[in-house]
């Protein structure tokens, strides 16, 4: 990140009503990974996420958000998205810097945080046949719902082109 301080779930709340972006967020325990998140799924329609913070060998960051029980094969994905070798997971400081948010938090609304541009967005297309798309609004203590459509107006609105490409196995 730049000099600009981290924003936090109301600074994007305020972007997605400034975007006329309708969305609806639902408070909840802290979730740490889809198996503990699956208790929400009766009170929270729409397609929900996991996040994937990944890097290749020359530094280059991906979030790879997929439909949360979805499998990303790690050795073949960056043929996909054409990283430039195999993908590792990130270190949680450069999730930080670019992101905004710590390990167990990672979601797409990070984009937000991205003012430099360092991470490309990529939704996988199983997902995106959702109307609805659930992700952290910058922590893991709360859901928040938007539309498919408006998720991409999101990504673009924070200067990110994002990939709609099957990514999943």
């Amino acid at each position: 990140m730049s000099e600009q301080s981290t924003k936090t779930a109301q600074d994007l709340f305020a972007l997605l009503d400034g975007l006329g972006i309708a969305h609806t967020t639902y408070e909840h325990e802290p979730v740490f990974t889809v198996a503990e998140s699956e208790s929400l799924r009766d009170r929270i329609p729409g397609g929900h996420t996991k996040n994937l913070f990944v890097k290749d060998k020359k530094d280059r960051y991906f979030v790879l958000t997929v439909e949360e029980n979805a499998t990303v094969d790690l050795k073949t994905v960056h043929k996909v998205i054409d990283a430039s070798s195999r993908v590792s997971f990130g270190r949680p400081e450069k999730m930080m810097e670019y992101l905004g948010v710590v390990p167990g938090s990672v979601t797409v609304f990070g984009a937000i945080n991205d003012t430099g541009n360092q991470v490309t967005f990529v939704l996988d297309s199983e997902l995106m046949k959702h109307d609805l798309i659930n992700g952290h609004p910058l922590s893991n203590d709360a859901t928040t719902t938007i539309g498919r459509d408006d998720l991409i107006r999101f990504l673009e609105a924070t200067g990110h082109a994002p990939l709609v490409l099957k990514v999943t196995e």
